[in-house]
């Protein structure tokens, strides 16, 4: 068991709050990542979890035992840092091999576990090589197996792929979901970005200013987010919101559900507008397109993104934008996720979303 939980727990430097009266557990054994941009508390909670950065208040527990007054060396934690933190002047095996042996492993058993880890990270072949003669992929391999020969209950990753290329983070990846289901540990990420936890993760915990705004696998946040900041966190583009009729909740739609064309389709919230722009994706093409003006005083035009499989519209072509019925989301004032159930009267909003244009200062 790896099971870690949060409670109450709040973190300040100074007078200033990063986290506050903060509730959280992460599931055993499950691949964790807390996403969100700089400053939104993310790598705070990883550093409490580590004990390198307590907790100013509330307690921390692991397997069931509190651990906030438990120094960082004694935690059953490996941290992997985006810098590697590898020794340049040790091989490969050195850089695996020297925690073990700061903690007196034996021999025999220290070299049984190296050709493990080594094995599993791909790295048997390189175990003598200095990591200057290594990519970057392998150096962060090398990061990786002296995490893991420690035998863990809980692996602390802090946006480990950041200094690796577009196309090595993407292969990185694939390794680390491999590893972690080999392993079956515990692994909590941090990164800012959102194709990463879509793509990794069994849980995303979504921050911002050190709150969590949503707790959930990628499939729930991104077909059934709880508010607009999370709406439009996950998704290229991201959600378009703007808002409603009655000027103070909002509608919201994802760019690959709008269907375009030039005649009016029989969808619920059906807009005219006009393409600003067009971006050839390959076997999909991105459009912006500017809706019109609305029919009430104060009313200003809304720009949108529409991604189709129909690359056949050019720019300063009218359109009409069609979403269907069940691919609309609605929020409310304080931007939470309006849905059925609970005495809401959905028609209340499907009929402001049917033929009506946008309120000016939504999101976009």
């Amino acid at each position: 068991m790896s099971e870690i939980v949060f409670k109450n727990v709040s973190k300040f430097f100074g007078d200033t709050k990063v986290i506050e009266d903060l509730n959280l557990t992460l599931k055993d054994g499950e691949f964790t990542v807390l996403v969100g941009a700089s400053g939104c508390g993310k790598t705070t909670l990883l550093r409490m979890i580590a004990g390198i950065g307590p907790a100013t208040s509330g307690e921390i527990y692991m397997d069931g035992e509190d651990i906030s007054q438990v120094p960082p060396g004694k935690r059953s934690i490996a941290m992997v840092f985006q810098n590697y933190a590898i020794y340049p002047t040790m091989s490969v095996k050195g850089n695996i091999e020297f925690g073990l042996k700061n903690k007196k492993i034996p021999k025999e058993e220290r070299e049984r576990r190296i050709a493990s880890v080594a094995e599993t990270v791909g790295l048997t072949p390189y175990l003598g090589r200095k990591p200057g003669a290594l990519s970057g992929g392998q150096r962060q391999r090398v990061a990786l197996a002296r995490a893991m020969v420690k035998n863990p209950k809980v692996f602390l990753m802090d946006e480990p792929l950041s200094n690796l290329d577009a196309k090595l983070r993407v292969s990185m990846r694939t390794e680390l979901i491999e590893l972690h289901r080999r392993v079956k540990t515990s692994f909590v990420y941090v990164t800012h970005d959102q194709a990463e936890a879509m793509s990794m993760a069994d849980t995303i915990i979504l921050m911002d200013g050190g709150k969590i705004m949503q707790q959930a696998s990628p499939e729930v946040i991104y077909n059934d987010p709880d508010n607009v900041f999370t709406a439009q966190f996950v998704g290229t583009p991201a959600m378009n919101v703007i808002r409603a009729k009655d000027g103070e909740s909002f509608i919201g739609y994802r760019p690959e559900k709008v269907m375009l064309g030039r005649n009016r389709g029989g969808a619920l919230y059906c807009r005219r507008g006009l393409i600003l722009t067009r971006e050839m994706l390959g076997s999909e093409t991105l459009y912006k397109v500017r809706l019109e003006k609305g029919e009430w005083e104060g009313e200003e035009p809304v720009n949108v993104m529409v991604k189709s499989q129909d690359p056949g519209f050019r720019e300063g072509e009218p359109v009409e934008v069609s979403v269907e019925k069940e691919s609309l989301y609605f929020f409310d004032k304080n931007e939470n996720r309006i849905r059925p159930g609970g005495g809401t009267d959905m028609e209340i909003y499907y009929d402001m979303a049917r033929d009506i244009p946008a309120k000016a200062g939504g999101k976009e």
